[in-house]
């Protein structure tokens, strides 16, 4: 497969720029692999998918407001720092993207806040990602920590245009959000509203939890045409016994194991064992899925609608197959289905 197979044309009004009025009731196309059925259905009707002892694997990444706006010594031209990972704890050293770029240099310190109590001076700016800083701050780290999320945005993606409004803070996390440490927000879980999450309980689906931290590397455009050279930046990602138990017996009683969204995708696929049952994992993972590829684990998937040559579109094609996909694709289009962070959800079966 090469970059121009995931290219096409999405009209401007279809990127959602505000998440549905309620987290359930965003539109829901289902796609039957076997039957090769489209289905256009109401996020809530999910629930008649799924039959009791079926597995529905859920990311519980947290987004921490990674977006901070500070101004540059000397000349106070306001600089947007976007935190991307935290390199070290003691020394409070940080991987950030700076913006505007040019106007940065090691040794520049930058000021945030009213009172100027958060500073951050530049020790690096080589990295692949961007910017390393050094945070300089009085109190303890805990402390420090809070300074952050206090100064700090939600990290709206950039394609929203609109300023944050104080429903992003709540609406662009699952609600089952508990692990710190993503910066950008697993979005096939925003559609579970509290009130389907206990009607699936209800009804006797399991839930397994797994974390991995998205990392904007998720949404770095790949810029070569032969797919096999792109490489994915690494994110955190943990799968911890109670999960593999859950999963690997759904999968020995042939059950539904659903992955919500392509990060609790890659984070299975990234703990397979030979015998294709899911390992315990902690540590780092750049997998990158693309077609043709075996999944291991889940049987069924629930995702977002995704931009032209994005690596989830290239997840997506792997799993539903790509005729089917472009097929799907070209409907959501025609039938007005919304895309992208706060967009309409994708089953895939």
């Amino acid at each position: 497969m090469k970059l121009s197979h995931f290219n096409f044309n999405l009209p401007e009004e279809l990127l959602a720029e505000h998440p549905a009025e309620n987290r359930d009731e965003s539109k829901l196309m289902v796609l039957n692999r076997k039957d090769q059925t489209i289905e256009h259905k109401m996020f809530k009707d999910i629930i008649d998918y799924f039959d009791p002892k079926d597995v529905m694997v859920l990311n519980n990444t947290k987004v921490f407001p990674a977006r901070l706006y500070g101004n540059k010594e000397k000349t106070g031209a306001r600089i947007e720092v976007f935190l991307l990972r935290e390199l070290n704890p003691e020394t409070r050293l940080w991987d950030v993207l700076v913006d505007p770029a040019r106007k940065i240099r090691i040794g520049n310190k930058l000021y945030f806040g009213d009172d100027e109590s958060l500073v951050a001076e530049v020790i690096d700016n080589t990295t692949s990602r961007g910017r390393t800083l050094r945070f300089l701050y009085d109190g303890s780290y805990e402390e420090f920590r809070r300074k952050l999320t206090e100064l700090g945005e939600t990290p709206l993606p950039k394609y929203i245009k609109r300023d944050v409004e104080p429903e992003d803070k709540d609406r662009y996390q699952t609600i089952y959000a508990k692990e710190e440490g993503a910066v950008a927000a697993p979005t096939a879980g925003m559609h579970f509203s509290r009130h389907l999450l206990k009607r699936l309980e209800i009804k006797g689906v399991n839930f397994a939890e797994v974390t991995l931290h998205v990392g904007l590397g998720t949404f770095s455009p790949v810029e070569v045409e032969d797919l096999s050279k792109h490489k994915m930046d690494s994110e955190e990602a943990y799968i911890l016994e109670p999960a593999t138990k859950i999963i690997n017996n759904a999968i020995a009683e042939k059950r539904r194991v659903c992955a919500v969204g392509t990060t609790a995708m890659r984070a299975l696929e990234s703990a397979v064992s030979s015998g294709g049952t899911l390992n315990e994992f902690e540590g780092w993972t750049n997998k990158f899925i693309f077609p043709p590829y075996d999944f291991s684990i889940a049987n069924c998937m629930i995702t977002n609608f995704h931009t032209p040559k994005s690596t989830l579109l290239m997840m997506v094609s792997a799993f539903a197959g790509h005729d089917f996909m472009k097929k799907a694709y070209e409907e959501a289009i025609k039938e007005g289905y919304k895309f992208y962070s706060y967009g309409d959800a994708m089953l895939i079966i």
